[in-house]
């Protein structure tokens, strides 16, 4: 029995797409999966194995669903956790005996791959603002500075601080936006 298979979309129809979608995304995935797992040879690993599932399952992207990027980086993602659990999954073993530590090795660990990507996904997003509008948003928001202690050190009224924030935040949110990210 014959089994049907859809084309390969546009993007991995074939080796050549790969190698372009490779030269699109594969730093950007590379620089994920670097501080996701905090290991050079991992993360190159992470992006081959990405790219690998990517050809072999892109029977199933829908571009109308999510950019190629974006599905990338769900790939990806699994593919970190993935990592994550294979390196972990040995070390409960190796917990010393006695109850207590015992119960608390069964203890969750934290999975903190989802705050690695939001982190990045907010980081390249700055990237894409003019620096004026980065410099507002780091400085007000993500470091808690008072408007008018921003305006003073930058030579400008408090007034034009607070429109500088509110265009900066419109700014961040259409780079959001483009980037495939839904708040």
């Amino acid at each position: 029995m014959t089994r049907l298979r859809r084309p390969r979309p546009a993007g991995l129809g074939d080796e050549t797409a790969v190698k372009a979608a490779y030269a699109a995304h594969g730093a950007e995935l590379y620089r994920f999966a670097l501080r996701s797992l905090g290991d050079p040879g991992a993360a190159q690993d992470a992006v081959q194995e990405t790219f690998l599932r990517a050809w072999k399952s892109a029977d199933r992207y829908d571009p109308e669903l999510a950019s190629l990027r974006v599905w990338l980086f769900a790939i990806v993602r699994n593919v970190v956790v993935d990592a994550s659990r294979r390196r972990s999954a040995g070390s409960w073993a190796r917990v010393p005996g006695g109850e207590d530590t015992v119960e608390q090795a069964l203890d969750p660990v934290p999975d903190d791959t989802d705050a690695v990507l939001n982190r990045w996904l907010v980081e390249e997003a700055l990237r894409r603002l003019s620096p004026e509008h980065r410099y507002v948003i780091v400085e007000t928001h993500l470091r808690g500075r008072p408007y008018d202690e921003v305006a003073a050190e930058s030579g400008v009224p408090t007034g034009t601080m607070r429109s500088r924030a509110f265009y900066a935040l419109k700014a961040l949110r259409i780079a959001m936006d483009e980037m495939g990210v839904t708040l």
